[in-house]
């Protein structure tokens, strides 16, 4: 599997990834913040087939390149349960603040412990983890096989999420992260929504 991490910046720079069946070319995005030609080109330029769009949560920097990737692509957006109230209001996807506020419809919605699998190759799948704290709609899409998960907002190299935006709350986000995501086996590399990636070795050590 091919891991793409791509740093996209609109009014803050987060990272999208591609996760890539290197035989097929199948696989998905996670994550388009920004950039949307950008992402796009990419796309094309490798010949990739992006069977549908991740989201971790609902935040603007998160979410701005979704509807074009989406409408271009004709795929859908999968986001969890509880992200509708984020992807439909600006307030809470925070966008309120930017002169661009987003509004999303038509998500498809996840529930903890979902599977999501390559439509081309079912061996390769995703757990979804619930993980709110950041936001309630946090979620990490967990590959066991290869060891690696995408962790949005939950946690970063050294530190964590924020829990003052609406939905927030301390007490979630270190139950998330110490009981969902750092329970995961040590060798997990963790691919988060900003700056560098970890892995849950490295993180077990700030947690104790």
């Amino acid at each position: 599997m091919i891991v793409k991490t791509v740093p996209v910046t609109q009014y803050l720079t987060t990272n999208t990834y591609f996760y890539i069946d290197e035989k097929s070319g199948h696989g998905w995005i996670i994550d388009p913040a920004a950039e949307a030609d950008k992402l796009l080109q990419i796309i094309f330029e490798n010949n990739w087939n992006i069977e549908s769009i991740l989201l971790t949560h609902g935040h603007f920097d998160h979410i701005g390149a979704v509807q074009k990737i989406a409408d271009t692509l004709q795929i859908p957006y999968l986001i969890n349960h509880n992200g509708n109230q984020y992807l439909s209001n600006p307030q809470f996807n925070l966008s309120a603040m930017t002169p661009e506020p987003i509004t999303l419809e038509n998500a498809l919605y996840l529930k903890d412990d979902d599977i999501i699998t390559l439509k081309v190759n079912p061996q390769i799948c995703l757990q979804v983890i619930s993980t709110p704290g950041h936001t309630l709609d946090g979620a990490i899409y967990y590959d066991k096989s290869n060891a690696l998960a995408f962790v949005g907002d939950t946690i970063f190299k050294d530190s964590y999420g924020a829990t003052h935006f609406p939905g927030g709350d301390f007490a979630q986000l270190m139950n998330s992260i110490k009981n969902k995501i750092l329970t995961l086996p040590e060798e997990t590399r963790l691919y988060p929504g900003h700056e560098a990636a970890t892995s849950v070795k490295h993180e077990e050590n700030n947690f104790k």
